[in-house]
């Protein structure tokens, strides 16, 4: 075994390192500039068709570094699985996926398959018979494809282990090595781990074959330079607390916020200009011309703020970018390092701020680690502290300005006096005009209380006051109003009670999505009433819904832009040439005035009893002739006197 150590930063490129043309367009397309050091040390390894024994930490770039030589060396024309990426998680699975399919978004026939436990057997077994070059998947899931024989892998060449120290602790090594024992011997081997436990390193000695060995140490994930704090969201709307923050940060210089989607991009970036911000879209849908512009827009001052994807963010070099707002918190650990990479450059100091919702204080805890460093909180600042902070700033400026011997001449004074005499006013009176016209659109007063809501409180239940004394004392609390509630009842009453049309919803049983989330975000975010939403019927990767005909092309717009579980339900009108697979189930039955009560009911399937089971007529005589007098003659006088025989 040979060693490679090579330096926290390298001065090589990604064409030196042997890639085809097909990759390194899509490298310069996401923004990849440089190959990290894992990358640098592994993919001429890779290439060659030498085992590889890694360690490095997570976020050092390690998804790139097996997943760029395994697409070089594929073989496009045949679907059959050429490599396996064994991960100890399904989120890793699926982040794994998407990585192959992002840097091969250039490659023709190429397709990669994620497979792991919690999902549909049928869907996994229809997708395997259409066949993939890349197979991503956890051992328990593969081992069942394995033994079932719809997971052949004779045509095998390159097989990853990725976080086999994650493995190990999850006790999936038994596993690992039953699959190893299952793939071709003549294979190429690699495996990755943060850390490199004796029983790791047993499975390399048995499986792999005179592997390289390279290690990638660094004490810390991050740059030294950037202070890390979080934001736990509560009580207060993110993006009132983005402009608070915005606004209390007295070094700020620029900005890049992420988001998750590139439909956040625009909406965040339209609602912070519209406060005054000088704020813009970068996304993927975003053409190179308009990216370059926005970016060099970024660096002269022009932008302030950014709101980005993870992609469209890659590659980013603007040194007066002093702020990072995770204003979405990423899916991994690797994300947040490249987000907060974008600041603290040419040694400058930068601030990375994480907005964390209390369900995700597990993700909060695992970047931690990852970084091995804290991540401290910070409260939010009230409202009086960015009035205060607003006002100071105004002030300074219009010293400034005085202080400008342009600024004080003679004609803005001629403008002024007019203004006095023309009026019979004070100067002090135009002044105040003036401010308010400057401040239109970023009040210098903004509120004097701050809704965040005060700790909970460590009063036992019984100390409260009596319930009576709660609901007799005081005014009568009101409610306040709901945000776009004019517009949503606006919309509501749109709608004639007319005939239903079949849409299409991008949300599916694999989505995790169902009928109860689609109503509620039709009716409480798209100002559907109930009555005319129709039938909804679930599939594997979409749904459909009826809904009124002839919804306008604003609305349509509207509703697709509504999110489900962080994802937009991308509605549209269903064609009627467009075919749909066999439904398992109906998600919600035909409506009210479409049933029928003329014929029996089916006995349903899935409670017991056969769909197409029948029954034996009943014994006796029909129901209106039949005699309920007592056989035994204890009773019989008493019923005969029952009135109700009479």
């Amino acid at each position: 075994m040979t060693e490679a150590s090579p330096s926290p930063a390298t001065s090589l490129s990604f064409e030196q390192l042997g890639l085809p043309a097909e990759l390194l367009a899509t490298l310069a397309e996401v923004g990849y500039e440089t190959p990290s050091p894992i990358q640098a040390a592994c993919i001429p390894h890779l290439l060659a068709g030498r085992d590889l024994l890694g360690e490095a930490q997570t976020g050092t770039g390690k998804t790139a570094a097996f997943a760029l030589p395994i697409l070089a060396r594929l073989d496009l024309s045949s679907p059959r699985p050429q490599a396996l990426v064994l991960t100890p998680t399904r989120e890793l699975a699926l982040q794994v996926a998407e990585a192959f399919g992002k840097y091969a978004h250039l490659l023709r026939n190429f397709h990669v398959l994620p497979i792991y436990g919690g999902q549909s057997m049928v869907i996994q077994l229809r997708q395997l018979a259409r066949g993939a070059q890349v197979i991503v998947g956890t051992p328990g899931r593969i081992m069942d494809h394995i033994e079932r024989g719809s997971l052949k892998l004779d045509a095998l060449t390159t097989l990853v282990l990725d976080e086999g120290d994650e493995m190990l602790r999850m006790g999936f090594i038994d596993d690992v090595e039953w699959i190893l024992e299952h793939t071709p011997e003549n294979r190429q081997t690699a495996l990755f781990s943060a850390t490199m436990p004796s029983a790791i390193r047993e499975v390399a000695r048995r499986h792999l074959r005179d592997p390289e060995e390279i290690h990638i140490r660094a004490t810390t994930s991050t740059v030294a330079k950037i202070r890390q704090c979080y934001w736990s969201v509560r009580g207060v709307d993110k993006l009132d607390g983005l402009t608070r923050i915005l606004d209390a940060e007295e070094r700020l210089d620029a900005a890049i916020v992420f988001v998750r989607t590139k439909i956040g991009t625009e909406e965040l970036a339209n609602k912070l200009a519209a406060r005054g911000y000088a704020a813009a879209a970068l996304n993927g849908d975003m053409t190179q011309g308009l990216r370059e512009r926005t970016i060099e827009q970024l660096k002269n001052g022009a932008l302030d703020i950014v709101i980005a994807t993870d992609v469209a963010a890659r590659g980013i070099d603007v040194p007066r970018v002093s702020h990072v707002i995770n204003y979405d918190i990423p899916y991994d650990t690797e994300a947040y390092i490249h987000r907060i990479g974008r600041t603290g450059r040419a040694g400058r100091e930068g601030v990375a701020i994480l907005f964390v919702a209390p369900r995700e204080r597990r993700m909060l805890k695992t970047i931690e680690r990852a970084t091995r460093q804290p991540i401290e909180a910070i409260a939010l600042p009230t409202r009086e502290d960015v009035s205060t902070l607003r006002i100071s700033q105004f002030k300074r400026k219009v010293l400034d300005v005085l202080a400008n011997p342009d600024a004080a001449s003679d004609f803005f004074t001629d403008v002024i006096d007019e203004i006095v005499e023309e009026n019979d006013l004070d100067a002090r009176e135009i002044a105040a005009a003036l401010a308010y016209l400057v401040q239109a659109e970023r009040p210098l007063r903004i509120g004097d209380e701050d809704p965040q809501p005060e700790p909970p409180s460590t009063a036992r239940r019984y100390d409260r006051p009596p319930r009576e004394e709660i609901f007799t004392t005081g005014a009568p609390r009101e409610r306040a109003p709901r945000p776009g509630r004019e517009e949503i009842l606006t919309r509501r009453g749109a709608f004639a009670d007319s005939k239903f049309q079949r849409y299409r919803i991008a949300l599916g049983r694999d989505h995790g999505i169902t009928p109860k989330e689609i109503v509620g975000a039709l009716a409480n975010e798209g100002g559907i009433e109930g009555r005319f939403i129709g039938q909804i019927d679930l599939f594997d990767d979409f749904s459909t819904v009826e809904l009124p005909v002839g919804l306008s092309t604003d609305m349509i717009a509207t509703l697709a832009r509504i999110q489900v579980r962080h994802r937009p339900l991308g509605i549209r009108s269903l064609d009627k040439d467009e075919s749909l697979p066999a439904r398992r189930f109906q998600a919600s039955g035909p409506r009210r005035d479409e049933r029928s009560f003329t014929g029996p009911r089916p006995r349903s399937a899935g409670h017991g009893h056969e769909s197409d089971k029948t029954f034996p007529p009943r014994k006796g005589p029909p129901r209106g002739e039949r005699s309920y007098a007592p056989a035994d003659k204890k009773h019989k006088k008493a019923w005969e006197k029952h009135p109700k025989k009479k």
